[in-house]
């Protein structure tokens, strides 16, 4: 009897069955096992909601080999073991944007790595963008040398243009492989905008943003850039060159002294600030003496009123969570997850304190502000914060305080 060829099921057959998969992975494989597979199923699984996010654990979390990152799915209490070796390297500067990895090494490089689907895009170089006057990668030099806006060069190391040249690079949402690719990037020492667009070789830096800014999202086809005091930047680069208008709007004030602030929209509806007070503590070493740290006391969020405009503080983020660190901001609704989570999988009190279910009106919060040593050592600041009572509470493991610097990372098979 001849074996069974599973390449050629019918496509119905193929659909029926994807749609018993519960999560984005799952699904991913099941298109990746044959061409008459891919080709027969979307790209995207049109039967499930968004994800939530999954923690990028350091590198020395994967047990797998150096080739691996280790993701945690807060939503299972299991990791997840991903061969992604263009991830896995100790030089490497991670963020992530839209489900998509954003990675920098000590040569110009910046690349785009989808962990699910493996998908690669590069975009400019470091060198590329208009103020880096020059780029020395020999051994004699090792640096660049930048531009400031008054005219001034300064020079940045390898490593220091890798870790702090830019603040944050953010791409829309949707499909990031369509004619309308654009990212964009606030610029660390500056707070200036620069963006650059499918098949640009070099980054364009928008000269009429009236402000610093602070920290930057996507809503309604647009980018919006924040600065440090609630005041907004629009910016339209859809067309042939950007325009930016400029909405002067101030937070308002609060008994915090220490604040970070941070852009999200809440679904297609709401533009909100989420402030993160911070409180001050001295630690106290036998050999370096009294260190200030910063740790995480709660947070604020404002909602932006267009008829003012200004931005009023809300109490409640009712069926939504929010989910901020060193990333895009996220925001899902706690419905949409357990329709995600159905799976019985998902519902054992083991695996995770809730019970397999996401707990609205919270925001689910990394370390954001603070920068990793070089020696290892890496900030724990961590947790869940409930709006309703404002309690805190701890992440469940492997993200327990002590846990070193994590990146919230959305599954995303476009």
């Amino acid at each position: 009897m001849a074996a069974a060829d599973w390449t050629h099921l019918p496509g119905d057959l193929l659909q029926f069955i994807s749609n018993k998969l519960p999560i984005y992975s799952d699904y991913v494989r099941f298109r990746a096992v044959c061409h008459k597979w891919r080709s027969s199923l979307p790209k995207a699984p049109r039967h499930l909601p968004p994800q939530p996010p999954w923690l990028l654990l350091p590198l020395s979390a994967s047990s797998q080999s150096q080739s691996h990152r280790a993701f945690y799915d807060l939503s299972t209490g299991k990791i997840h073991h991903l061969e992604l070796p263009e991830a896995s390297r100790p030089d490497l500067r991670v963020g992530s944007s839209n489900g998509w990895l954003v990675t920098l090494d000590n040569s110009p490089a910046i690349l785009l790595l989808n962990p699910l689907t493996k998908a690669q895009i590069n975009l400019p170089p470091l060198s590329s963008f208009p103020n880096v006057v020059s780029f020395d990668n020999l051994e004699v030099d090792n640096e660049y040398a930048i531009r400031d806006v008054s005219g001034e060069i300064y020079r940045l190391s390898l490593r220091k243009m890798r870790d702090s040249f830019i603040k944050k690079l953010v791409l829309p949402s949707g499909p990031v492989n369509n004619d309308n690719f654009v990212a964009m990037a606030i610029l660390s020492k500056t707070g200036d905008l620069a963006y650059c667009k499918k098949g640009d070789q070099s980054w364009t830096l928008i000269s009429d943003v009236g402000l610093s800014c602070y920290d930057l999202t996507y809503y309604k086809e647009q980018f919006y850039a924040l600065d440090g005091e609630g005041a907004i930047a629009v910016c339209d680069v859809n067309g042939p060159s950007p325009s930016v208008s400029d909405l002067s709007v101030v937070i308002p004030p609060t008994q915090h002294l220490f604040a970070v602030l941070c852009l999200v929209n809440l679904g297609d509806d709401e533009l909100l600030i989420v402030a993160r007070y911070l409180g001050a503590e001295l630690e106290y070493y036998e050999l370096d003496g009294p260190e200030m740290y910063f740790r995480t006391d709660g947070f604020g969020v404002f909602r932006m009123n267009w008829s003012g405009p200004q931005w009023e503080e809300v109490e409640s983020l009712g069926d939504w969570m929010l989910f901020v660190g060193k990333n895009s901001a996220v925001s899902l609704s706690a419905y949409d997850v357990r329709r995600c989570l159905r799976n019985p999988e998902y519902l054992n009190p083991a695996s995770f304190p809730f019970y397999g279910e996401f707990l609205e009106d919270c925001i689910y919060y990394s370390d954001d502000y603070r920068e990793p040593n070089y020696d290892g050592a890496y900030g724990s600041d961590t947790g869940i914060y409930r709006l309703w009572d404002k309690k805190t509470l701890s992440l469940p493991r492997p993200c327990f305080a002590g846990t070193p610097y994590s990146l919230w990372v959305t599954p995303n098979p476009a």
